[in-house]
């Protein structure tokens, strides 16, 4: 459903959106796969803030997902559609033949009562994984592992599709979202169907206290600084930076290239890079 209006009771109110939940069928979570999760407000080991702009927010829980989809062969029924906390996707709770219960991804459409199979033998249908060499081309799929065993790392934010597009020899190429092509091995997992909740792109947060509900502190721009705290700033006035972007430790901000060269050994499988 599209993200729902609210009456403008305030200035935050007057442009924020939420989601509509219309698909949600609990708001009690299974006790036996939650985790505690500790807040750090973006502090290390040794109490050094290392991430800035942390801190505060709702108190979570951590569910547990199966990334990895490994229960092969096994039926799973499809117990609940939930909200979680910690991604903008839904998660729906299976229920397994055996009577083991775990949290997936919830895929767009699904509905409590479906039967839902993991493995190479599983139909191709929206919800079951599958190994990428048992997925037919041009199919969409979510949750792609990038090692087989893994557990799927591509396509876990709301709205994602992956496409299949061609396979070759041990290798299978997928298209992402960002149209970068990437090579994966065919004995990769993968979900079949588009992740729920694909309008959570178009949420607006309204006002600035939404973010700090969500652990996230204002962000000071640079120019606003003295020229002690941030290579953009001092000045009399309104000041442009002077020089290149740059980071409060003098790193380049913009243009520079972070990732690390022969340590990432993922980029050899990169067909085309995404568009700039």
């Amino acid at each position: 459903m599209p993200p729902r209006k609210v009456n403008p009771t305030s200035a935050g109110r007057r442009n924020m959106t939420v989601h509509d939940f219309s698909d949600i069928t609990t708001s009690k979570p299974e006790k036996s796969l939650l985790l505690p999760i500790k807040s750090t407000g973006g502090r290390n080991n040794q109490g050094k803030l290392t991430v800035r702009h942390k801190g505060g927010g709702h108190k979570r829980a951590y569910r547990i997902i199966d990334f990895k989809r490994n229960k092969h062969g096994i039926p799973a029924v499809v117990k609940t559609v939930e909200y979680d906390p910690n991604r903008n996707a839904r998660i729906c709770l299976l229920q397994y033949a055996d009577g083991e219960k775990r949290y997936i991804l919830a895929p767009l459409g699904v509905k409590v009562g479906e039967a839902i199979m993991s493995g190479p033998a599983a139909e191709v249908k929206v919800g079951n994984a599958l190994p990428l060499r048992s997925i037919p081309l041009g199919t969409m799929v979510h949750n792609v592992e990038m090692t087989p065993g893994k557990g799927g790392q591509m396509g876990r934010a709301a709205g994602i599709q992956i496409q299949v597009l061609a396979k070759e020899g041990k290798m299978c190429t997928l298209r992402l979202p960002s149209s970068e092509m990437r090579m994966v091995s065919l004995d990769c997992m993968a979900t079949i169907g588009q992740l729920s909740n694909p309008d959570a792109k178009n949420i607006r947060i309204g006002k600035a206290g939404r973010s700090r509900w969500m652990g996230i502190k204002p962000a000071n721009r640079g120019v606003t600084m003295n020229a002690i705290d941030h290579p953009h700033g001092g000045g009399e006035g309104k000041s442009p930076i002077g020089g290149k972007p740059q980071t409060p430790w003098g790193k380049p901000a913009m243009g520079y290239k972070t990732r690390r060269g022969k340590h990432n050994i993922s980029d050899k499988f990169i067909v085309k890079r995404r568009v700039k």
